[in-house]
């Protein structure tokens, strides 16, 4: 389960930034997750419980927004939307589609005290 792992960085990442800008709790953390990124939601979810505990971010609300493949056809040459790596192109129907965006997993927003 890599979403754990995930969920570590996480912290850590948060933690680096509460040293940098003096913050001690955070009560709410949006991520912005591609749905070619590889995690699933509901392993991270219960990752980020574990290791959020005696933390800064224990009891923080952890906000997921789910976001939208791309893909550059190279029949067409135009960006288009996808929701699995395996589409094709919907304007020209060709198979030959590199992911452009959906792979993302960041850090969207924090709500700190």
């Amino acid at each position: 389960m890599h979403e754990l792992s995930l969920c570590e960085s996480l912290l850590e990442s948060i933690e680096d930034a509460a040293k940098r800008e003096g913050f001690t709790q955070v009560r709410r953390i949006v991520l912005d997750i591609g749905p070619f990124a590889g995690v699933e939601i509901s392993a991270l979810r219960f990752g980020f419980d574990a290791v959020s505990q005696g933390t800064l971010t224990e009891g923080a609300v952890l906000e997921i927004h789910e976001g939208q493949g791309a893909a550059w056809c190279f029949e067409c040459s135009q960006t288009v939307p996808i929701q699995d790596r395996l589409d094709v192109c919907p304007l020209c129907g060709s198979g030959q589609l590199q992911p452009s965006q959906g792979m993302e997993m960041r850090v969207k927003e924090l709500e700190v005290l």
